[in-house]
């Protein structure tokens, strides 16, 4: 008995001390590969986790995975890019309430060579036709990130019923956008990234930026609370601080700031009515 007694001693006094205590301030942030592969976050927790003293646990996911991952109860926060998804995410009752954060945009990534002819044009639909048009290589994420969505969306709206029209010359990779660039650069192939994943990429090869600029191309990211209602475990209070300050005036600030170069990566926008 008194073994028995000291060795349940031993157990409360381990998880009463400051270290064991330190170990469960964190929370898990379900977000995407862009957010991660384009360095965002390595520039904006560091400040978070000095600020409050809790750990933020990324998992780097495309927008879909991460979503499905909440879904589950095995987040406590998403920080996604793909406004629909996110919509039913809420109306659904996985997620509190959705904010928007930041923006950037997509761009059209291919080889300088240019068989499709696109370089330089302001129109997604008009380039994806012509992509189609010269049977080019072009490379999907397949994923069913927010870069895959929007790019599923742009085929459709030019026309093109993507999943019965394509065919060789279409590669779905199911990879994420770093591991996808490193595809079409191996393959001189066209790609679909979003604009901060592009500027942190080094190895581009032959590519180069051939369209950009059509509204259409707009990428906005917003951040959801997973519903604590519904999964009992979520960490309520700490991952509504994080959103909290991810929307702040520090926190956008802190998005701001974050430049590879001369080149802002995102623009924050917590206060766009509707983002």
């Amino acid at each position: 008995m008194y073994y028995k007694t000291l060795i349940y001693s031993i157990i409360l006094f381990i998880s009463l001390t400051p270290s064991a205590q330190a170990q469960t301030y964190f929370i898990t942030v379900a977000s995407t590969t862009s957010t991660e592969q384009s360095g965002l976050f390595k520039h904006l927790l560091p400040a978070y986790e000095k600020k409050t003293g809790v750990q933020v646990r990324v998992v780097a996911l495309g927008t879909g995975q991460a979503l499905d991952m909440a879904r589950r109860g095995d987040a406590d926060v998403v920080f996604v890019h793909a406004k629909s998804a996110e919509e039913k995410f809420i109306a659904d009752g996985y997620g509190v309430k959705r904010l928007p954060v930041m923006y950037n945009d997509f761009v059209l990534v291919g080889p300088k060579s240019d068989p499709a002819k696109i370089a330089g044009g302001k129109d997604i639909l008009e380039a994806l036709r012509k992509v189609k048009s010269a049977t080019a290589p072009f490379v999907s994420r397949g994923d069913r990130s927010g870069t895959h969505m929007a790019e599923l969306a742009l085929w459709k709206s030019s026309g093109i019923e993507i999943e019965k029209e394509k065919g060789p010359w279409y590669r779905d990779t199911g990879q994420g956008m770093g591991p996808a660039l490193n595809s079409a650069s191996s393959m001189n192939g066209y790609i679909l990234t979003d604009r901060a994943t592009w500027i942190s990429f080094k190895n581009r090869s032959d590519l180069a930026i051939l369209v950009e600029g059509d509204k259409r191309l707009f990428n906005q990211y917003g951040v959801i609370l997973v519903n604590p209602v519904k999964h009992k475990h979520v960490k309520r209070d700490m991952g509504q601080a994080f959103v909290d300050w991810v929307v702040s005036p520090d926190g956008q600030k802190a998005i701001a700031d974050y430049k590879i170069g001369n080149d802002q990566l995102f623009f924050p926008n917590a206060r766009q009515e509707g983002a």
